[in-house]
């Protein structure tokens, strides 16, 4: 909420109003004040999407020691149930012409794990309109699932974007492009022979110190077409050296990789986005890329 300082439960009700928990939008707040014991007694969640169909269950975000906690929780809580207190933000503001529930789902909020509501069907369905029926089995739903991530996210890649930037849940700017009708498709899958097209990858043990293989010379050769020439001082040779290893780590960074999933060692995902031409990458990383 950006609260000026730390608000306890007893002051968040002045920067908020009431409301039915029917009305609950992710950012809103369910709280139980006790006067009695206002540091021990009392507690607040953060309201982050119902769980079920039925509304008795949500995403709860909640402070617990020794961290911050996101979790399934009951309605409203799973002690003093009865005493909790549905807040809305008195702040709260969305872009012109939007609704409250649009302006939650433009703020990223009503998408992920858990989530659950008429938005995500419609974000399936404009989706689909876009290109992306081939994600879904039996069509859009309100459960925020697998399908609806990979169609967002070949839909953002196809807006030219990477990385974080196409991680599979929409912000403001999806949502818009979305809404409007505006930006590009969601291109055809990429033909068979196409995809035939990328070499099998050998396996890890070609890209080691001290290894010498065809594949390290194809590999380099491969990073140099894609733009990663500038790593080498006499072009790419069979032999696994230190420029193969930054090539190999400038190209997974530049699909937003960090970490151990961008070390310079390509792994199969590695292997397959560099070779391919088209089609859709994955939202995060795999353990061994």
């Amino acid at each position: 909420w950006n609260l000026p300082g730390n608000a306890g439960t007893g002051v968040l009700p002045r920067y908020a109003t009431r409301i039915a928990r029917e009305e609950l939008l992710p950012g809103d707040i369910l709280l139980f004040h006790d006067p009695a014991s206002p540091t021990r007694g009392s507690h607040v969640t953060i309201f982050g999407g119902w769980a079920d169909a039925a509304h008795t269950a949500y995403v709860a975000y909640e402070q617990a020691k020794p961290y911050t906690r996101k979790r399934i929780t009951p309605m409203a809580y799973w002690n003093n149930s009865d005493r909790y207190v549905a807040y809305r933000y008195q702040g709260l503001t969305g872009p012109a012409g939007m609704g409250a529930a649009a302006a939650a789902a433009a703020s990223g909020f009503w998408f992920g794990p858990g989530a659950y509501g008429a938005e995500i069907t419609r974000l399936g369905e404009l989706l689909v309109a876009r290109g992306g029926k081939r994600f879904y089995a039996s069509g859009p739903g309100p459960r925020w699932s697998e399908a609806d991530r990979r169609a967002t996210e070949a839909f953002q890649r196809a807006q030219g974007w990477r990385g974080r930037a196409a991680d599979g849940y929409p912000g403001p700017e999806t949502w818009r492009l979305l809404r409007t009708g505006a930006g590009r498709d969601i291109p055809p899958p990429a033909p068979a022979a196409e995809l035939a097209s990328v070499p099998a990858y050998p396996g890890p043990g070609h890209f080691r110190p001290g290894r010498s293989s065809a594949y390290v010379t194809l590999l380099g050769a491969q990073l140099v077409k894609r733009g990663h020439g500038r790593f080498y001082a006499s072009g790419p040779g069979p032999r696994w050296s230190e420029a193969d290893r930054r090539a190999t780590e400038a190209f997974q960074r530049a699909q937003g990789w960090r970490g151990r999933a961008a070390d310079g060692y390509p792994g199969p995902e590695t292997w397959r986005r560099l070779f391919a031409r088209t089609g859709e990458g994955l939202a995060s990383p795999p353990s061994r890329l």
